[in-house]
């Protein structure tokens, strides 16, 4: 039950309710592939390697048999739910009934569930292999330093989204036509707005500011999310990388019910709960840029 449900007890003649500050729902779902599935884990993606050609050497002769390499990516599901209950008496002293609000905030809550597994999955261990059992680490090769093109550590500049973009490049991935985000705090957009390369159309052939907000520079779009993790020295981990290279699992997607409760003296419970999970779906595809912050 909600304790602090009293505080909407009308006072005065107001009927709004108003949401505290939060991240409203899920900001990078769409930033990632999307699959649904049943059961106790599943196939994201299965993978088949690279090979490389043969030259024919001699007339008539053998066919070559080359082996193509194949894996597999798995996605676990993680349940989520979350449950408040409004008290009959507490509508009698209200001018507003709470459930749509109520349940909306938990709508919000469930969506930031969902992009912390999804930042989570993009630098911890995948699981791969016919089973799912096998560990992948994420690549320290697509690393970016947080001192990468300076003497000391320092935040977000071009810099490192160019080391970025080359790394990206040079793992084949194809940013012709793949979708490339970059997910930053405010921290990381305020460093770029000191930055003259992104902000002056002297370097640009159009505007890169939008009311005053970075949306895209470099072929990245931008994701505003204070929810990045930050590694063991501080830095923030702000992960730049293709859609394709991340992949959300949907087992049930946010789901809100409102019922009455009767082992509550009938109160009206407002219920909202998920299923779902994250996993990366290939180690080139992401770079982690660290920023001081």
């Amino acid at each position: 039950m909600s304790f602090q449900v009293n505080t909407h007890f009308v006072q005065q003649y107001s009927t709004n309710v108003q949401l505290l500050l939060q991240q409203k729902g899920s900001k990078l779902r769409n930033a990632v592939t999307v699959g649904s599935y049943t059961g106790k884990a599943a196939k994201a993606v299965e993978q088949v390697g690279a090979v490389n050609a043969v030259k024919r050497t001699a007339r008539h002769g053998d066919t070559p048999l080359i082996s193509t390499p194949a894996d597999a990516r798995w996605v676990f599901p993680t349940d989520y739910e979350w449950a408040d209950l409004i008290d009959d008496q507490d509508k009698l002293r209200m001018l507003i009934d709470p459930q749509s609000s109520y349940a909306q905030n938990g709508a919000y809550a469930l969506g930031r569930a969902m992009d912390d597994e999804i930042i989570a999955a993009m630098f911890a261990d995948s699981k791969t292999g016919e089973n799912g059992s096998t560990n992948t680490s994420f690549l320290s090769a697509n690393q970016v330093a947080v001192g990468y093109g300076a003497s000391g550590a320092t935040g977000l500049n071009i810099a490192k989204l160019r080391e970025a973009k080359r790394i990206l490049m040079a793992g084949e991935v194809d940013v012709d036509n793949e979708q490339l985000f970059a997910v930053i705090t405010a921290q990381q957009h305020d460093d770029l707005l000191s930055e003259a390369q992104a902000i002056s159309l002297d370097y640009n052939t159009r505007p890169v500011l939008v009311d005053g907000r970075i949306t895209a520079f470099m072929g990245f779009n931008f994701i505003h999310c204070e929810r990045l993790t930050a590694d063991a020295s501080t830095y923030r981990r702000v992960p730049v990388f293709a859609k394709s290279g991340l992949h959300l699992g949907m087992w049930n997607d946010i789901n809100t019910m409102v019922s009455e409760r009767a082992d509550k003296g009938y109160a009206t419970q407002v219920y909202v709960k998920g299923t779902f999970g994250a996993t990366r779906t290939e180690e080139k595809k992401i770079v982690e840029i660290k920023c001081a912050e």
